[in-house]
């Protein structure tokens, strides 16, 4: 899974506090508030460039990583964890299939499948001229490789969580030492593999674990140490259509052609990758410093009728969120535990939801590229979403009744409530920093909470930049009650790795039976029905919607902006896109 930056980009001061005094101010409910009308619609936007001119030979481009702050250089889809070095990672780094509008893995990638007849059994075949970046082949053995590393108990990563993985024949047996092998994967020969599963799974065409590892130039590493080695955070090799020339740790990346690649020799030479403050990526776009970048959304109104430069969009795989701490994750039998009794009652959480006016915050911070989310399954994914969730609205007065009900009274006339013991009741939320209107927007959420009567401040009475936010959030930080953050869903539709019971990535911690089997169905034999499927995950929609665990705040468009120049770019994901046929029509980039 892709963990997305929660961070809230360039807005005026003033208009972003006038949302704070005024959004939050109303007592209606969600359809009577006064939201303005969104300025934009993600459907208004093109999936591809245009530009048909001939791509000039040998040119360089420059990709700007829009963010305050540092990436931090995990380049290993096994460990990696932020957005940041994912972007780093897609010039060098690939899975080892392609996949298709419905994010269903096709026969085009750098390796063929064939299922068995049962659904249980995929032998995978990797083409004979995909070779990692040193000249070495890309072998059955090196995706193997990643599943011995994945599964093994001195793996420091997240990714064992993941139900496929564990459904591996024999993945129980090797993750607990009892087994030196996974006796569901089989090598054929030094480029075909099996692996068989104790389950057929709807999700193995999706959701399978797709990246091999340099077997070859990783093994000498010991498992436990891998995650910070630097043979993952300095000289990391891969298969992709550019290798990594040069690094300014954090801060950029120089990557230069890799001639023999294997989908054909890329178009560029080079591709510059560097680390650019949301404050100025309008202007080095408009200067032509910056070719290509994920443009902030909230940021749109300034940047629209630029000259030099387009937007291409799509509703993003991701959607942002509030979470809970409802208990903790004990690694030693590696479960989430939920234990802590201040959000136990879910009223409580209810409450927080409906206290919230998501509309006005798409519509007046994100000029309507974000709106309200409806569950826990964005509507990128065209063949699941369904609105039939029971989404929680805005609604203050349902939100200040829950909390009467709950016990919650402002017992001493200060305006806040106190605990239903008559305790003090404070709640410490942790946001993230990033660009101008973050803090004011993390104050809008306050004063909402506020005007139901909840007493909610900033943890350390600031926000938290990107790395210190996670690890207060991976390492349960007692400090921290209640974070803002996002999720990228990844293509596989199956939630089971952000919320089972048996995840790293399920923050909140939050477990139950309903939900165990739930998500069961959701991966079960019967899932291959899709009718199925899709009516098992609106009811777990349903069921996460009234637990509230995490309150689903925001669904994401995601828009890129691009200069005149480049050629062959798209976010179709029916388009099978590699960066190799990305060109530039000219030497010299497009300016204002």
């Amino acid at each position: 899974m892709k963990k997305k930056r929660h961070v809230f980009k360039f807005l005026s001061l003033f208009l972003a506090l006038g949302l704070v005094l005024s959004a939050c101010s109303s007592t209606t409910g969600g359809s009577k508030n006064n939201a303005s009308k969104p300025k934009e619609n993600i459907g208004n936007f093109p999936l591809a460039v245009k530009n048909t001119k001939k791509p000039v030979k040998d040119g360089s481009l420059t990709y700007g990583e829009v963010s305050d702050t540092p990436f931090e250089g995990t380049l290993d889809y096994a460990f990696y964890t932020g957005q940041p070095d994912f972007d780093v990672m897609q010039f060098f780094q690939e899975p080892l299939f392609a996949t298709n509008g419905d994010y269903q893995f096709t026969q085009d990638g750098a390796a063929t499948y064939k299922m068995s007849n049962n659904n249980k059994t995929i032998t995978v075949k990797i083409k004979k001229n995909v070779n990692w970046s040193d000249g070495q082949p890309v072998t059955a053995q090196d995706y193997e490789y990643s599943f011995l590393v994945i599964g093994n108990k001195d793996y420091t990563g997240v990714r064992y969580g993941d139900a496929i993985i564990q459904s591996i024949v024999g993945m129980k047996d090797y993750h607990e030492g009892k087994a030196q092998n996974i006796s569901g994967i089989k090598i054929i020969d030094d480029k075909t593999l099996s692996i068989t599963f104790t389950d057929a799974n709807p999700s193995l065409l999706t959701g399978l674990w797709a990246y091999a590892m340099p077997k070859h130039y990783l093994s000498d590493v010991p498992i436990k140490d891998l995650g910070k080695s630097d043979k993952i955070h300095k000289n990391a090799i891969g298969f992709g259509p550019y290798t990594i020339t040069k690094m300014v740790p954090g801060e950029s990346v120089e990557f230069t052609r890799n001639d023999n690649y294997w989908h054909g020799k890329p178009q560029l030479k080079t591709i510059i990758f560097k680390v650019v403050n949301p404050k100025v990526i309008l202007q080095s776009l408009k200067k032509g410093e910056v070719d290509i970048a994920n443009y902030p959304t909230d940021q749109y109104e300034a940047a629209k009728g630029s000259k030099n430069f387009q937007f291409v969009g799509k509703v993003d795989l991701a959607y942002s969120y509030i979470g809970f701490k409802l208990g903790h994750w004990d690694a030693k039998n590696s479960v989430n535990v939920m234990d802590n009794p201040k959000f136990a009652d879910k009223r409580l959480r209810q409450a927080m939801a409906y206290a919230l006016d998501e509309k006005s915050v798409g519509d007046r911070l994100y000029n309507g590229l974000r709106f309200p989310a409806t569950g826990l399954i964005p509507p990128s994914f065209a063949s699941w979403y369904s609105k039939d969730t029971d989404p929680v609205g805005y609604d203050p007065k349902k939100a200040k009744a829950l909390l009467d009900k709950a016990g919650y009274k402002d017992v001493d006339g200060d305006g806040f409530r106190e605990d239903p013991n008559g305790k003090k009741f404070v709640i410490n939320y942790l946001a993230m920093s990033g660009g101008d209107i973050a803090e004011p927007l993390a104050k809008f959420y306050m004063q909402c909470w506020k005007n139901v009567g909840l007493n909610v401040q900033l943890v350390d009475g600031r926000l938290a930049e990107f790395n210190s936010f996670y690890k207060m959030v991976e390492n349960d930080d007692p400090k921290v009650d209640i974070y803002g953050g996002a999720w990228g869903t990844g293509t596989d539709v199956d939630p089971y790795g952000l919320y089972g019971r048996d995840v790293p990535f399920n923050y909140s911690h939050f477990v139950s039976d309903k939900n165990d089997q739930l998500l069961k169905q959701g991966h079960s034999v019967k899932a291959f029905d899709h009718a199925y499927r899709q009516k098992t995950y609106v009811e777990w929609q349903k069921y996460m919607n009234d637990e509230m665990p995490i309150i689903p705040t925001l669904f994401r468009s995601v828009v890129t902006a691009v200069n005149n120049r480049v050629t062959n770019f798209t976010v179709d994901p029916a388009d099978v896109f590699v960066w190799s046929e990305v060109g530039v029509s000219s030497d010299t980039p497009a300016a204002e």
